[in-house]
């Protein structure tokens, strides 16, 4: 307990000068890129002339922060995570989030021995290892639901918006002005991200590439269907209006389809998820009830290649849950 208590104690320590030095190191200077980004985006800066900063204020503003972005930033890994929070709409960068997971990865395991003095069990390797790992995919499961949930939310109201455009197109408004109207009448995550084609358009970004930029953070099949249509009747000419309509019913049937679909599925999905984690949490809540319950899986007096039973039976059967779950998420997966 007394070597825990001290690594505990000297990484609180690190954490508390890791915060100190960030705020020691914050400027309120902001180069030409970052005002560019912040404008194209539509982030506003939130610093009140009346009101003191805070903690997080100047966190944001820190260079340290800010130096450790931009070298996160340039490898292969953190421009792709840039592009995920983009998707997922968090008002993040890189640094941050990767500050939030290591965060979480430290301090849940931490959270587990401090709740132990209460539940004993929690202070075992086991649930210590539990705690490190939850820690660790935590952040990534809440940027994967937040990226599904935003996207599923933009490809509900495209058709929709599609519409919109069509019609004011039929009006004699030009696509750009049709765009704006959709901005203005329309509700995030669509006004969101057309706002943000038209701030890059203003800023000098060609019309095309702003759309391909929007393609790309928003990675939608009916959204690219739409972006590549429009980019050819460019090219070559046509009645745009009857092009989007066309696109705009074909969406709502797909969409249509998927939902009937989701729904004749939906008993074999959750089937996937039960048989998938019903043996964990039955078994993570007989150990947090019983700790030596499954103490002989782990007696080495009943050992086969030098490894207890117990261990071989549990890794058989968890690789035998995995390929259930992965086999009925496989059926159930059907494209439209």
């Amino acid at each position: 307990m007394t070597n825990i208590t001290l690594i505990i104690a000297v990484v609180a320590a690190l954490a508390i000068l890791l915060i100190a030095f960030g705020i020691a190191s914050s400027g309120n200077s902001s180069g030409v890129s970052d005002r560019l980004e912040r404008y194209a985006s539509g982030r506003q800066d939130k610093k009140k002339a009346d009101k003191p900063e805070g903690l997080a204020d100047l966190l944001a503003q820190s260079a340290a922060l800010a130096t450790l972005n931009k070298a996160v930033e340039q490898r292969d890994f953190g421009a792709n995570l840039a592009r995920e929070l983009a998707r997922a709409d968090l008002k993040l960068k890189v640094s941050e989030y990767l500050g939030i997971w290591a965060a979480t990865t430290i301090g849940t395991p931490v959270l587990f021995f401090v709740l132990g003095f209460v539940i004993t069990s929690l202070q075992s390797p086991i649930a210590l290892i539990g705690g490190l790992l939850l820690g660790f995919v935590a952040p990534r499961i809440w940027l994967g639901r937040r990226k599904a949930g935003r996207l599923n939310a933009f490809n509900k109201q495209l058709p929709d918006t599609i519409t919109l455009i069509a019609n004011a197109l039929r009006a004699g408004s030009s696509f750009l002005q049709a765009i704006e109207l959709v901005v203005r009448e329309s509700r995030p995550p669509v006004a969101t991200e057309f706002g943000r084609v038209i701030r890059e358009v203003n800023l000098g970004l060609p019309f095309d590439a702003a759309m391909e930029n929007m393609v790309r953070r928003m990675r939608s099949d009916d959204f690219e269907l739409m972006a590549t249509a429009i980019n050819i009747q460019h090219s070559v000419g046509g009645n745009l209006a009857e092009i989007l309509d066309s696109i705009a019913f074909t969406i709502r049937e797909r969409v249509r389809i998927k939902g009937e679909i989701r729904t004749l599925t939906a008993q074999q999905r959750l089937s996937g998820y039960v048989v998938g984690l019903l043996p964990f949490g039955l078994a993570g809540f007989i150990y947090l009830a019983a700790p030596t319950f499954f103490d002989p899986m782990f007696d080495s007096k009943v050992a086969v290649a030098g490894l207890p039973a117990g261990i071989i039976i549990l890794g058989f059967g968890v690789l035998m849950m995995m390929i259930g779950f992965f086999s009925i998420q496989k059926i159930v997966d059907i494209e439209v």
